[in-house]
């Protein structure tokens, strides 16, 4: 398995579908490079989402932000064990 893509930051868009695109990103790579971790889906989204906190989208719609990091959890099935 390689390793995940790093983030482009000169490629940030105040929208939900760029903060979506980094939100997988931050959420695989942490998958592959904890692959052990033990939390919980939701913890890990705490996690992540505040690794992601300065994307323009989560500043400008934290709540929103939210939303759209739970629905890629469901929508890709990431909180499941070693969904990648």
């Amino acid at each position: 398995m390689g390793t995940p893509p790093e983030p482009n930051p000169s490629q940030l868009f105040n929208n939900a579908d760029s903060f979506a695109m980094v939100f997988d990103e931050a959420w695989k790579r942490h998958t592959f490079l904890q692959p052990k971790h033990g939390l919980s889906t939701e913890a890990k989204l705490d996690l992540i989402l505040d690794e992601v906190g300065e994307h323009p989208f989560a500043l400008s719609s934290p709540q929103v932000a939210r939303q759209v990091a739970q629905f890629r959890t469901r929508l890709l099935g990431l909180g499941k064990t070693n969904a990648v």
